[in-house]
Order: C-alpha cells, then structure tokens, then sequence
C-alpha cells in the first residue's frame, strides 16, 4: 500500500472549514485500511497577504512541488486591482505549469441536478486571454486585451483530453471553438486539438462555442468530455456547474505533467466563514478527483458515492438549508462510506 503525501492549502474564508472537514474524511478512509497519507501544509490568499504582503511565498510552491498532490480550499480575490497581489490559484496554474484545468458535471441528488448529466470540461490552462496583455490608449477611451495560442499548448491539452475520454465509456470529445469568427488564433487551437486527440480510438467532434452553450442547456446529456480554450472553458464550466446543483458542490483539478492541485471552485463565503455551516461537498469531491489522479481509483468511487448517499439521506447543512454543520456532514459522509 503506497503512502500518498499530501499537502493542504485552507485559503481563505471557508476554506479552513472544508479542508479541515475532507481531511476529517480522507483520515477516517484510512481506518479502512485502503489509504495511508502523510499530510503537508502550507499557506496562500488574501490573508496571507494581508498579514505579509504575499499571497503565494516561494515556500508554499515547494511545499506543492514536493507532495504527491495538494488539496485547496478557497480563495478571496478583492474587487478591484491591489499592487502586490497575485491570484494564489491563478499563479499557481502558470508557476507549475498546471496546463489542464478539469471540471466535472455530474448528476447529484441535489435541488436543481439535471438528471443523465455526466461530462467533463477540460479547459486549456495557461494561455487564451488569461495571458493578461492588455494595454489601454487614447486617455482610456481605447483598450486591446491579446490572446495567446500556441500549437503547443493547444496539442498536449487535446491529448490530455482525448486519455480522459479514453477511460470513460463514451469516448467523446467534442473540441468547443470560435474558429469561424477568429480563424488564425482560434483555428489553430480546433485544427491542433483536434489532430491531437484524433491519434486516439475517441469520437472526435468539433462544435461551436455559442452552440456548445446553447445544446449544454437544451440537452447536456450528449457531452462526454468537452475541451476547449481558457477564456471559454471559465465560463462554460460554471454553466455546466449550473446543471448538476451550483458551484457550491463543484470540484476542479489543475493538472501538469508533474504537479496537480485540486479545489472547491467555490469561493470563500466570507458572510458565512467561521461559523461552521459550509458545505464541503465541493472540497471532498475534489478530494475524489485528487484520489483518480493518484491511482486510487476505487476509493475514488466509493468516496463520490458516499457524496450522493449524505447529499440524499444525510442531514443537511445550515448553507443547503437544514441544520447539520460542517464537520457533522463530514461524518455523515464517513458513515456513508462505509457502506458504499
């Protein structure tokens, strides 16, 4: 049994709570004799850099560079420009090189959850518009924004999402794209993308962007596995978020070639932190995809069934409207697994 070294950045907000509580159920999964972790832990976000003007010290990116895999919890970003921040996230993805940003949807037996809905958004990572190349002329009246895209990039994330496709039953990608409107920069990623996952025994499709939207609502049960650029993944992955129950329950991977950091998408609450009613859900299905990541695929799937066991017969917490707080459905979701 391999010992999995992991290590635990809370953030802000929230984010103590549901670290502390996924941590409280991947302790309780090595009872059973399956799992063995050693824990790291270390620090990023707003109040870190409120205490110390860093949001994302060097020691923290060694701290992640030197664990198997980090779980993270959330993150406040301010509302307007702040000289000296930086995104722990955001810095993360391009300081690691976390060139695959993975988003499941899947049907949970929550208010809302699109029943059949089962397919992952693998959103290329690192470049797009989230470069940050923007200039402004003319006294403000006149603003460019450049988007980078490379064959590169555009390569390895159709690759790495025709392998995902390859393990699920489907084997569907469809390649999401504005090559009609932008031909050179968007173009080059759908005719890259999709040579890259085409080496693959996938079904391969290309659709546009608006369309992919559009059939996302209208009938999301034909998606396997989407990928598409950065700019456009952000945003339909909250999209597909919507269809299963919300971002409070979503989960996300950042994967490289040698680190990967996973986290709640949601953000960190602060009208509700600290007073231990937040829903880890989120935080422990990220736990799961960080479990899949490392091979452990079968406690990976018991622990994502013990998720829908405690969201259908478990009490509720205080933010999903009942009266369980955070660790209780913590231990629900233990007891759950025990059975699953």
């Amino acid at each position: 049994m391999a010992k999995h070294t992991i290590c635990l950045i809370e953030g802000d907000g929230i984010g103590h709570e549901v670290i502390r509580a996924a941590k409280h159920v991947l302790e309780g999964m090595q009872v059973t004799g399956e799992l063995e972790f050693s824990w790291l832990t270390a620090e990023a976000g707003w109040e870190l850099f409120e205490r110390t003007g860093n949001s994302i010290p060097d020691e923290t990116l060694d701290i992640v560079k030197s664990a198997k895999a980090t779980l993270f919890g959330a993150a406040t970003s301010p509302s307007k420009k702040v000289a000296g921040f930086k995104g722990a996230i955001r810095h993360m993805r391009r300081a690691l090189d976390l060139y695959a940003n993975v988003r499941p949807a899947k049907h949970h037996p929550v208010p809302g959850s699109r029943a059949g809905v089962d397919l992952i958004v693998v959103r290329e990572n690192t470049e797009g518009l989230y470069v940050e190349q923007e200039r402004s002329y003319m006294n403000g009246e006149l603003a460019v924004a450049e988007a980078v895209i490379t064959k590169r990039a555009s390569q390895r994330i159709g690759d790495y999402a025709a392998k995902l496709a390859l393990s699920r039953p489907r084997k569907l990608v469809h390649v999401a794209h504005k090559a009609n409107v932008l031909p050179v920069t968007q173009g080059l990623f759908l005719n890259t993308a999709q040579a890259a996952a085409s080496v693959y025994d996938v079904t391969v499709k290309d659709i546009i962007i608006d369309n992919c939207a559009m059939q996302l609502v209208a009938r999301p049960e034909q998606f396997d596995v989407i990928v598409t650029t950065n700019l456009f993944g952000d945003i339909i992955s909250d999209l597909t978020a919507g269809l299963v129950g919300g971002l409070g329950i979503a989960a996300s991977g950042n994967i490289g070639e040698q680190y990967a950091v996973f986290e709640s998408v949601h953000g960190s609450a602060p009208d509700i932190a600290g007073q231990g009613i937040a829903n880890p859900t989120a935080t422990v299905l990220a736990a799961a995809l960080m479990l899949h990541h490392i091979g452990e695929h079968q406690a990976a799937d018991r622990l994502e069934k013990a998720v829908d066991i405690a969201l259908e017969h478990g009490p509720r917490t205080r933010d999903l409207g009942g009266t369980a707080s955070t660790m209780d459905f913590a231990a629900t979701l233990l007891e759950a697994y025990k059975t699953a």
